[in-house]
């Protein structure tokens, strides 16, 4: 067969792959960042056992009759012991296998397989822990057979500053297990319940910093601002110093309460949806307000790479972390529940 020329066509349809040299950018691009929401803004500390435990502790309430006669005996004791509470640490893993041959070859985008895997199953494990540390889930020891230990999460952990739906209860701590809370039914998200949250946990003692939820929550919350019935006290005007590019704004990121208390709406990628308790169940999300001061990550064995023996011409490692949340004073937060992300928020 003859042509009028030798073309890019006839190049690329050589056999065993063509003639042509690929063209390939020797980088990675992901667009899973390892943005962790919650992890970031909570503190750390160390566990010291598979039951990690601390003490509640709080004033007691006014008494407005305080009152005594002078030269008076000094009468009956005060004194209030605190409340042991704790939480069981979860194991996380992953395995990652790569033949020695992978780790030789000239490969697209890092230098070494194994060490490119080994870094991405760590942030792998990270991404989830912070999804985990905000499932309904109930605490489990470890019993070193069949059955995992289970950290208790934020959900199960909330009973004094909670808004369920219809036929949803809270979980707890009881006799050294968190239970998981009661599913309720699917409702929307309204201004009033945003407000008595706040509220409630301002009351209590706490004081939240920040509102975190999903992505299609923040923003249903966010467009509720911008409506005519929000209770906003609005700007009436801004004098502008600065000619150059005016920015459009069209979101809302801060909520200051009525208690002088600024909320920051966190919109976290990692938060999963759950079955609500209606008869045909939907996805319904949580909307969680908390005091960062006292939400720790509980540290037994942090981010691990341990060598496993190598299989023929196969190099194997696992990574765990070994960790747990510590919510300090579950009174200093608070959730509503059982929120449909698609219906639209309304004042009441």
């Amino acid at each position: 067969m003859t042509t009028a020329n030798t073309d890019d066509f006839d190049l690329r349809s050589q056999e065993f792959g063509g003639l042509v040299n690929e063209d390939v950018m020797s980088q990675i691009w992901d667009v899973s960042k390892i943005n962790l929401a919650f992890l970031d803004r909570i503190g750390s500390d160390r566990s010291k056992n598979h039951f990690t435990e601390w003490t509640l502790d709080e004033l007691a309430a006014p008494d407005i009759l305080n009152r005594n006669v002078d030269g008076a005996d000094a009468g009956t004791d005060d004194s209030v012991l605190g409340t042991r509470v704790g939480n069981f640490t979860q194991l996380l893993n992953k395995v990652v296998r790569v033949s020695m041959r992978a780790r030789a070859v000239d490969s697209i985008g890092f230098a070494d397989t194994l060490a490119y895997q080994v870094m991405r199953r760590q942030q792998e494990i990270r991404r989830d822990l912070n999804a985990i540390m905000l499932e309904n889930q109930a605490s489990l020891a470890d019993d070193g057979n069949t059955v995992p230990g289970v950290l208790g999460g934020l959900p199960s952990w909330l009973t004094s500053n909670t808004s369920r739906g219809t036929g949803g209860a809270d979980g707890g701590f009881s006799s050294g297990i968190v239970a998981a809370a009661t599913a309720g039914d699917a409702r929307g998200l309204t201004e009033t319940l945003f407000r008595d949250l706040a509220q409630s946990i301002w009351e209590g003692g706490g004081n939240p910093t920040v509102a975190h939820s999903t992505p299609a929550m923040i923003r249903q919350f966010s467009e509720y601002g911008f409506t005519e019935t929000a209770r906003i006290a609005r700007l009436q005007r801004q004098e502008q110093q600065d000619r150059g590019a005016a920015t459009a704004v069209a979101s809302i990121n801060l909520w200051l309460t009525d208690f002088d208390v600024t909320l920051e709406l966190v919109a976290d990628r990692l938060q999963q949806t759950h079955d609500s308790g209606d008869i045909i169940p939907i996805d319904v999300v949580d909307l969680f307000m908390y005091d960062t001061e006292f939400l720790m990550e509980g540290t037994l064995q942090g981010v691990q790479v341990i060598e496993l023996a190598t299989t023929g011409t196969a190099q194997n490692r696992e990574m765990i972390n070994d960790t747990t949340l510590k919510v300090l004073n579950e009174a200093a937060h608070g959730v509503i529940a059982d929120l449909d992300p698609t219906v639209a928020v309304v004042q009441v």
